[in-house]
């Protein structure tokens, strides 16, 4: 027998009796149904079996690990569905591109036509499995088998990826046959995937499912919504296929042939251009005194505004950059979370009046002395940094408000032009397996704020949570809102971020809160070789996280 601790709790089992048989004794008190375990910390899927004495905490949908394995398990269970609809054979393949809205977005490719009732026959088909409960099978392979299963199977992404993998063995799923790899956990059959929806959408499908909030919803697809965001995907999406790298494994094959280098001047050669387009697409509306610039944390806001600047210069515009984290208000007088800490994500740890008076004054031709924010003190000073706007000037403004109106509620609209900024990770692990853009944004404020702040890995990972959370409420809302878009993610850039990031998730104690997460990231950074940033060009929006930039950021 051994003692199981849950909560305040502990029982006693006998040896060899799985995690899925403890979780039906504690079902009970759970709202949803408990989806993987964490014994003494470490994530483990449910049908493994209780060997000793340990400490067990259960997850489901309402928390991120489970969320993650329910979308991973969802995911998983459509492929087997469209692959068993429209035949194995007619498959090139089904590539699962990115997250739009609270959906994911996945292109199928081959010799069929996907029509709304070749969707909804996947969708039904789907319904089926829920209701059959099918188990969803693990086993170990050899790697090199695995390659050979890949190969066999048409999955040339995951084929190519694990010829740059150093472990010896490779975890592969199966439903009734249906053979795939994924990276993490998995729920114990078909019958946990009760919520879901497919909607036809562009050339593809849209994949709906539930969110932590509420995990027995699924919300509604609203195609209007999210038009613009998609429009940039999909230009992310062809900007990888330009670059023969929309897969990790493909990334690793440049890396290892030695055309890295190359790979960085064309990523942001095609950045550049983008540039020109928005500061070319802004000086055709002389009227816009206000370049309003949004986005998301490390998405790179502060570099983005000074290339645009000198874009602005180069077609005779006069620019100043203004970061609207000078107008914060001074530290003492900031809002705070329920813990006590000071929350600087709401619109009210900024002084928007002071903001709309100075802003409101300069549009009027007056000279105004701009403040700036001392970080260490917490205070906002002057240092005679005087503006006057004349016919050619602009006001390039950053922060993560710029697209709410609630911020510049004094200014015209015809004079702000808006910008939405974020890190769309245009790169995939493979065809299947997608990379969430807030792993390359939490990655790059890792790294930068180790380097400036002398934050710990530990402490980003910490308030990432609380940092989330303000995106959703005070940022994605408004992204539709922008007159342009800009994907500052680079196609290298997680291959570089390795050599920064790893020393710092190694640091992370085993017995802290952020140690189950400090592992994810490692285990994900390990799928990448490792590149030099010697070559990345010092205006790069990649040296505001590593250093090195020619700009003060």
């Amino acid at each position: 027998m051994v003692i199981v601790t849950i909560g305040d709790s502990k029982k006693e089992y006998p040896s060899g009796t799985t995690y899925q048989e403890i979780a039906m004794d504690h079902q009970q008190f759970y709202d949803n149904d408990i989806l993987l375990v964490s014994v003494n910390g470490k994530l483990r899927e449910l049908h493994k079996k209780v060997k000793n004495n340990c400490r067990l905490e259960f997850f489901t949908a309402e928390d991120e690990p489970g969320r993650l394995t329910y979308h991973r398990s969802a995911i998983f269970v459509m492929m087997k569905a469209f692959y068993d609809v429209a035949g194995a054979e007619n498959i090139d393949k089904v590539t699962v591109d990115f997250s739009l809205g609270k959906g994911y977005y996945i292109e199928p490719h081959g010799n069929f036509t996907l029509t709304d009732q070749l969707i909804n026959q996947v969708k039904n088909r789907m319904r089926d499995y829920v209701d059959q409960k099918i188990p969803i099978m693990k086993r170990s392979e050899n790697t090199d088998d695995a390659i050979e299963l890949f190969r066999k199977h048409r999955m040339y992404d995951k084929e190519r990826l694990f010829r740059y993998r150093r472990v010896s063995r490779v975890n592969i799923y199966s439903i009734g046959g249906f053979e795939d790899y994924y990276y993490g956990y998995m729920v114990q059959n078909t019958g946990y995937i009760k919520y879901f929806d497919l909607v036809p959408y562009d050339d593809g499908l849209i994949l709906m499912l539930p969110e932590k909030g509420n995990p027995k919803e699924v919300p509604e697809f609203d195609p209007d919504s999210r038009k613009k965001l998609y429009k940039v995907l999909k230009e992310s999406v062809k900007w990888g296929e330009r670059l023969n790298v929309s897969h990790v494994g493909e990334l690793n094959e440049e890396i290892a042939k030695g055309n890295i280098n190359e790979l960085i001047l064309i990523q942001e050669a095609l950045q550049e251009k983008k540039i020109a387009e928005i500061a070319d697409a802004i000086t055709k509306q002389r009227d816009k005194k206000f370049v309003m610039i949004a986005g998301p944390s490390s998405s790179g806001k502060t570099t983005f505004s000074h290339r645009l600047s000198i874009q602005l210069k180069a077609q005779g515009m006069v620019p100043h950059p203004i970061a609207v984290d000078n107008y914060f208000v001074n530290r003492e007088d900031s809002p705070r979370n329920p813990d006590g800490s000071y929350n600087f994500e709401v619109l009210e740890s900024l002084d928007v009046e002071l903001f709309n008076r100075d802003m409101t004054a300069l549009l009027a031709g007056e000279t105004v002395e701009v403040p700036r924010y001392n970080f260490k003190t917490g205070e906002r000073e002057y240092k005679g940094d005087f503006l006057k706007l004349g016919e050619s000037d602009i006001l390039v403004i950053e922060g993560i408000h710029c697209l709410n109106d609630k911020l510049s509620y004094s200014l015209p609209q015809e004079s702000k032009f808006r910008v939405y900024v974020s890190a769309l990770t245009q790169l995939n692990i493979d065809e299947h397996n997608r990379i969430p853009t807030t792993d390359c944004r939490i990655l790059r404020r890792m790294v930068r704020d180790a380097r400036t702040r002398g934050t710990s890995a530990q402490d980003t990972l910490a308030m990432w949570p609380t940092v989330r959370k303000g995106e959703e409420h005070y940022i994605f809302p408004f992204q539709e809102s922008a007159d342009m878009m800009f994907n500052s993610a680079t196609v290298y850039e997680l291959a570089v971020l390795k050599q920064y990031a790893e020393p710092l998730l190694f640091g992370i104690p085993r017995d802290s809160a952020e140690y189950m997460e400090a592992k994810r990231l490692l285990k994900f950074l390990d799928y990448f070789l490792g590149v030099s940033s010697q070559d990345i060009p010092h205006n790069s929006i990649v040296r505001e996280f590593i250093g090195g930039s020619c700009f003060k950021v």
